[in-house]
């Protein structure tokens, strides 16, 4: 057991979050104590020095000098606070912390840890902050190298995908919002998967009733999308697996944003098809009438025996069908998502999967790292499996990026999440022109994003505050279909009431 003493601070979160990335967490306990309790334990050997990390923060006048210990090493860092005020001094001030424990523990552990000090989920939002503050290239490249301890490869990426995002994000436009509409059913529900996903055997009794009051959402919304003055530029029907429905439901859906929204604002309009055995000609052809210009097949992998272990009841086959089917019906712009780490996976079953992707050809691949979260059926049942260890997830995800190049595809979004194997992070690619928006969007959070459906969560942006408000639909069924009326207007707050 590591345990980990803060002196003259109170940022043990920051430091939970950090030690994530070296232990488990039940392998570390973090304890507050002022200096006269310290050296009463130390010399009452309540705290003995080997794997005991103390971490000690003197705040100076405008300067901060911090320190972190371990079996007799020590690391020190101090930094100028002048001129900062509130918000900038707790960062600056946790970022100091941060990399004195980093540096502590990358040398004791040797640890591969890509990503630096960063534990949050958007990390381009660092470079994008950066451009805005009149920084170049290289000096970003510096800061998130010597500040941030990020590899020079990730350092390279965050650049990338940030100079790709700016001009879709730049200037911040108020008057654009988009909309994220929640079909939370599924074939069957994936061993990974913690996303508000309702088995069709247990809830198919409530799909028609469903989709009534998600209409009466979309004119709620409508409405208030009209009196505050806004325009969509982008929908993005998600889940669940969106296709579980079926034409009429569908139908009823579309009639409902036809007529509630001003669709001729609309840039982009994603559907995501998940899974392959849920797709059928009907359903792309009203889909692509319908005006749909992305979307999104996901097999997650090309390997027959993966697909078993993770519960999902299709087959690789029926991917390729799905996909050509696609095509046929007139789809250019079609996503592929892809998962590395799955359990039982190793580099050359993923070099598999790319193969296959490689010659279907899509012009967009999300390339996810597996991430065990907590509502997940792999995180009840995670000692029973086989998991990518961190240097084979490292290059799991080469081989991805490889494959991404030889397609002429370009990184142009990323994010984090916790618990992801390797430390590592989910990528989107796409061929130059085909980027999707909405995922920029929802990313980067400098646009209101309105979540409809059960599960969905609503992002208010107030740009010129620097403030994000996030408002959540309930998740449970029964519940939305009977408050629909309620999710309506917690919205009305920050979208009307704001004017």
């Amino acid at each position: 057991m590591i345990k980990v003493i803060c002196m003259g601070h109170n940022y043990e979160y920051e430091i939970n979050e950090l030690l994530k990335l070296f232990y488990k967490q039940s392998a570390f306990e973090i304890i507050s104590m002022n200096s006269e309790e310290y050296h009463k334990n130390v010399e009452d050997k309540n705290i003995f020095t080997d794997n005991w990390i103390v971490t000690i923060v003197n705040l100076e006048e405008n300067q901060v000098v911090v320190s972190s210990r371990l079996n007799g090493k020590q690391e020190m860092f101090e930094a100028h606070l002048e001129h900062l005020k509130d918000r900038e001094l707790s960062k600056k001030i946790k970022r100091t912390l941060k990399k004195a424990i980093f540096k502590i523990l990358k040398d004791a552990t040797n640890a591969e840890v890509p990503w630096g000090i960063l534990t949050g989920i958007r990390p381009t939002k660092i470079v994008h902050e950066l451009i805005e503050h009149g920084f170049q290239e290289d000096s970003i490249r510096k800061i998130l190298v010597e500040e941030y301890y990020i590899d020079a490869q990730k350092a390279a990426l965050l650049i990338d995908v940030a100079r790709t995002e700016h001009r879709f994000v730049y200037p911040i436009d108020e008057k654009k919002v988009s909309l994220y509409i929640s079909i939370p059913f599924c074939p069957t529900r994936c061993l990974y998967c913690s996303f508000p996903s309702n088995p069709m055997k247990q809830s198919a009794h409530l799909v028609d009733v469903y989709v009534n009051s998600l209409c009466k959402e979309i004119e709620g919304v409508g409405n208030l999308v009209k009196e505050a003055g806004k325009y969509v530029q982008t929908i993005y029907i998600g889940g669940g697996t969106p296709t579980t429905l079926n034409v009429p439901q569908f139908a009823r859906i579309f009639d409902a944003i036809k007529k509630n929204m001003d669709m001729n604002s609309i840039e982009e309009f994603t559907v995501e098809a998940g899974r392959p055995d849920t797709i059928d000609y009907e359903k792309l052809k009203f889909l692509k009438d319908s005006d749909v210009t992305r979307l999104s097949i996901n097999p997650q992998t090309m390997n027959e025996c993966t697909l078993r272990e993770i519960g999902r009841e299709h087959s690789v086959g029926e991917v390729m069908v799905a996909y050509h089917m696609a095509k046929e019906v007139g789809f250019e712009n079609i996503n592929m998502d892809i998962i590395i780490g799955l359990p039982g996976e190793d580099e050359a079953m993923v070099a598999h999967t790319m193969r296959e992707i490689e010659r279907l050809a899509p012009n967009n691949l999300t390339v996810h790292t597996l991430a065990i979260k907590r509502a997940s059926r792999l995180k009840e049942q995670e000692e029973t499996y086989s998991l990518a260890k961190d240097q084979e997830a490292i290059s799991m995800l080469e081989i991805t990026q490889q494959y991404a190049e030889n397609m002429g595809l370009k990184p142009y979004y990323m994010y984090r999440q916790k618990h992801m194997v390797g430390n590592l992070e989910n990528i989107g690619y796409g061929k130059p022109g085909s980027e999707c928006i909405y995922n920029i969007q929802i990313m980067e959070e400098k646009q209101t994003i309105l979540g409809l459906g059960a599960g969905a969560t609503s992002k208010f942006t107030f740009p010129k505050e620097n403030r994000l408000e996030r408002v959540p639909n309930v998740k449970n069924l029964e519940q939305y279909i009977s408050r629909v009326d309620e999710m309506i207007e917690r919205k009305r707050k920050f979208l009307v009431d704001n004017i």
